[in-house]
């Protein structure tokens, strides 16, 4: 059995994708509607992957018990990783391994908090890109690659069989030594793209047809390249503009999902994408001033919401 706490987008394409391999899943989510429609119809995913309908994905509210699992997949948003990794911890089945999976920086080390780090580890989902159509309905718009690797670091026979799962699931998914590394490198990649497109309105492709837009962006990733340097980060890229770009070329005219966040008027995960930024920064005495401005931008314009 694998449990999905966090039946958002990309949670609903790991389960759809899992459950259509053969595997056990349930989902765990707080929005009814969406768990109401999957509990009635089932979980349909469709774009890139296909189009197909789990039938026999068990839904649960936080309200239901947490169930027995194999492999416990924390796939909410940052700021439900903590509630997250608390339940497993008190109702999960013991010692079971905690996959945590978010953007950003930082959801390790709070599920770490609440869980033995011995059962954790730490997934980047790159160029990933989902939305949910309507409740019940995942829409699935590209992916790159799942990147897996240990909390504490090093290549185990458990981190090898979580990666086979995935790539028997569709997904293509490698194991890494150094997950902190790449968590980095899609951090820059995050911020890049995440703020700028938010406070433009713009998408992908719109903010990289706008010289000036797009050095603003640059700005924000070139900023946390800096950070993560003077951190020790070993990053495998010795140019930021060109590996951001490259990504963002992949991407089209995709939307980050700060951007959607604010679309549908909801709070994003802006304190640990771009808002992250100064805060490393400022522990190493140095600054991030267009991350900064940008988080600043984005936090007034939730005001609204």
């Amino acid at each position: 059995m694998i449990v999905i706490i966090g039946a958002g987008a990309m949670g609903s394409v790991y389960a759809g994708l899992f459950a259509k391999a053969g595997k056990a899943v349930s989902v765990v989510d707080i929005w009814q509607d969406h768990i109401k429609a999957i509990r009635k119809n089932g979980l349909r995913v469709t774009g890139f992957s296909g189009d197909h309908t789990a039938k026999d994905i068990t839904a649960l509210t936080p309200q239901d018990k947490l169930p027995d699992a194999n492999l416990y997949i924390i796939a909410t948003k940052a700021s439900g990783v903590k509630d997250a990794a608390r339940r497993i911890a008190a109702e999960g089945t013991p010692e079971a391994p905690v996959l945590t999976i978010q953007n950003g920086f930082g959801s390790g080390s709070i599920a770490a908090a609440e869980l033995s780090p011995d059962r954790l580890l730490l997934g980047v989902a790159e160029g990933f890109g989902a939305s949910i159509k309507e409740p019940g309905h995942a829409h699935h718009t590209g992916m790159t690659r799942i990147r897996l690797g240990e909390y504490g670091g090093g290549m185990t026979g458990r981190l090898a069989s979580i990666a086979d799962l995935w790539i028997k699931a569709g997904f293509p998914a490698d194991s890494y030594d150094d997950i902190d590394q790449l968590i980095w490198e899609k951090f820059v990649c995050n911020v890049t793209l995440s703020a700028p497109c938010t406070v433009t309105g713009l998408n992908i492709a719109g903010l990289r047809a706008s010289p000036d837009l797009w050095q603003m962006a640059l700005a924000c990733g070139k900023e946390a390249y800096a950070v993560g340097k003077a951190k020790g980060v070993a990053f495998s890229y010795d140019d930021p503009v060109k590996y951001v770009t490259a990504f963002a070329e992949k991407l089209g005219e995709a939307r980050p999902s700060m951007a959607l966040d604010h679309l549908a008027r909801k709070p994003s995960e802006i304190d640990i994408i771009n808002g992250m930024v100064p805060v490393l920064a400022e522990e190493i005495g140095m600054d991030a001033p267009v991350n900064r401005t940008l988080a600043a931008l984005v936090r007034l314009k939730e005001k609204d919401f």
